[in-house]
This record gives C-alpha cells, sequence and structure tokens, in this order.
C-alpha cells in the first residue's frame, strides 16, 4: 500500500530526540512534548528502540497507549534488540559518536536477522505499549554505522528483515514496510531487487535545504518510477536550520554555517521563517508523503505546525532558486 494512502497528514513527529539524544531531556518535558504532538493535530509518529536503548519509545508509549489505538499511525524500526542486562562497554556508532550516550544503560543487539527482527517488534510493541505497529523500517543498513562493511548488513536484512516484513504486510500483522536510513545507497539497492518490495522509505537528513542533491539525482526519481513514497526525516538537518548547532549529529563545520546564514538572510527579507522554508521545501518532492522533525520542548511543536500552514510567498522561492542555495532541479512550493 502506498504510505500516502496510510499516513494521516503531512505532518508527523520523530522521536529520536526523545531517546536523550545529545543531551538528558526531563521526563516531564518528553512527555510533555508528545501530547502537545497530539494536541496538535499529529497522528503520526515514529520511533525506534535505538533511540536511546528504549527510552524514546518508552516515552511516547506513556502517552500514546492511552490513546484510541485506531486514531493515529506509529512506526518503529528493526536491526536493534534491547537487552536486559546493562552495556559493559562504550558502545560504537561509528560516524554517530556517543549520539544515545544519556538514554537507557541497556545492551543493544545490532542484528537484522529473521529472528532478531521478530524479537525486535515484540520488544517494541512491550515498551510501547500498543498491539501492534503500522510501519515498520530496516534501520540503518548504511554506511554511516558499518563503513565499508555496510553490505553485509544489507545482505543479512535482505535475507532477514526484508521477507520478515513482506510476509507480515502480507498477512496484514503491518500495513506498510520500508528502510529508514541517512544514507541513499541502501534503498537504491533496495529498489533494484525484484523482491521483496517495500512499500516506501524513511530518508533521514537527505532531502533538506542544505542536502538534496544526491538524492535528486538517482534515488527519487527510482522511487516515482516504483510508486513508492519517501518520509522525509531530519528536515532541519540535526537542528543546524532551527537554531541548533549539530549538522549530521556532529557540531556544524564553518561551511554549513555560513550556508545557514545565507538561507536566514534570505528568509528575513521576506518575512519568512527558515522552519517554513525547511519543511515546505522538503514536502515539495512529488515522492514526500510526509515529513517528521523531532522536538523536546512543547512549544516547539506549535512553531513546526506553523511552520508547515505558513503563507511563503512566491518571490521567496523565485530568489531561492536564484542564489543557487537549492538545486536547479528541486522542486519548489511555487
Amino acid at each position: 500500500m502506498s504510505l500516502k494512502g496510510i499516513l494521516p497528514g503531512r505532518l508527523g513527529f520523530g522521536t529520536a530526540p526523545l531517546g536523550n539524544m545529545f543531551r538528558a531531556i526531563p521526563e516531564e518535558d518528553a512527555l510533555a512534548t508528545v501530547e502537545a504532538a497530539w494536541d496538535q493535530g499529529i497522528r503520526f509518529y515514529d520511533t525506534a528502540p535505538f533511540y536511546g536503548a528504549g527510552l524514546a519509545e518508552e516515552r511516547l508509549g506513556k502517552v500514546l497507549s492511552g490513546k484510541p489505538r485506531d486514531s493515529y499511525v506509529l512506526s518503529s524500526k528493526v536491526g536493534r534488540v534491547i537487552l536486559d542486562e546493562p552495556e559493559a562497554a562504550v558502545p560504537d556508532f561509528g560516524e554517530k559518536g556517543g549520539l544515545f550516550e544519556h538514554g537507557n544503560p541497556n545492551k543493544v543487539l545490532h542484528e537484522w536477522t529473521a529472528e532478531a527482527t521478530e524479537r525486535s517488534i515484540e520488544g517494541s510493541l512491550k515498551r510501547l505499549g500498543v498491539d501492534r505497529l503500522d510501519i515498520v523500517w530496516v534501520h540503518d543498513i548504511a554506511q554511516d554505522f558499518h563503513g565499508d562493511a555496510w553490505v553485509g548488513k544489507f545482505e543479512e536484512a535482505r535475507t532477514g528483515a526484508f521477507r520478515v516484513l513482506d510476509r507480515l504486510r502480507d498477512e496484514g500483522v503491518i500495513k506498510a514496510w520500508g528502510l529508514g536510513v541517512n544514507r541513499t545507497e541502501p534503498i537504491e539497492l533496495t529498489l533494484a531487487l525484484d523482491e521483496p518490495r517495500p512499500d516506501g522509505f524513511l530518508l533521514a537528513g537527505r532531502y533538506t535545504l542544505l542536502d538534496h542533491e544526491h538524492a535528486l539525482g538517482r534515488l527519487l526519481p527510482m522511487a516515482q518510477e516504483r510508486n513508492v513514497d519517501m518520509v522525509v526525516g531530519g528536515p532541519y538537518s540535526s537542528g543546524v536550520l532551527a537554531g541548533g548547532t549539530h549538522f549530521e549529529y556532529q557540531q556544524a563545520p564553518p561551511e554549513i554555517i555560513e550556508r545557514v546564514g545565507r538561507l536566514k538572510a534570505l528568509t528575513e527579507r521576506h518575512g519568512v521563517s527558515i522552519k517554513a522554508a525547511a519543511l515546505q521545501f522538503s514536502l515539495a518532492h512529488p515522492a514526500a508523503a510526509a515529513v517528521i522533525p523531532g522536538a523536546t520542548r512543547p512549544g516547539r511543536i506549535a512553531e513546526d505546525t506553523a511552520a508547515l500552514n505558513e503563507d511563503v510567498p512566491a518571490a521567496f522561492w523565485a530568489e531561492l532558486r536564484a542564489s543557487g542555495l537549492v538545486a536547479a532541479d528541486a522542486p519548489l512550493p511555487a
């Protein structure tokens, strides 16, 4: 089924920050932020076991488990099984360093086999306090976590997770499945397979104002040919487009800071919020089904909702194109 036929709206809520990404988030702030998303009418929630070793799922579940299950769409991910025992060593997350060093202390098993996939789903359901997931993403089988070994992880998922999720979808246990990654190549490789076939993908950080040319060149034309939809994750590029200092989960380099400065100057000239420019740009591609910014404060949710609905003048998009700040072939809202 098309993701556009499943998702209840174009704005969802990404919960990676609720897993104490970068810093420890007070429990009351985390729960209040989820409640704010609900109050703002958001009905698509994305999470993962990896986010704080189950912490994000636990926090999301404390709110959603009390809501009518048929009233929202819930996605989580497979590839990590959270164990009951504590982690003895410092986890190695490749390029992502100490991304969730403030999360739960549980040991995380990184595995994409059939058995691990079923264990991962069972663990997610327990932490979330729900009886089913709507969408399941195969998480992080890409270069940023595994370097040159990523192809072996992909093959493990192809013969394990892909087949399990294909079966669960065909049996009606889940509505859809796909890949949730920060790189385009694993999705391209999946789309080139004869079977199994995903319903869509979650692409984080690769279709934003700061980084979109690579996806435009190959992945998105493939996706459109196969009628496969995209959920855009990380539309603020790890926060640097929303007033933060991180880009690609690290401190933003000078060239990114300079480009963000140019974007902000352009938005200020036209009286446009940079959040509106970021969200509306990511959603302008025909393959985009939804965008899922994350947040750790209730007020940020209202900002995101307002940004999605903000009236951005055509003159802004025209100058954005003319300035060279976006690719010449990138679809724009106007």
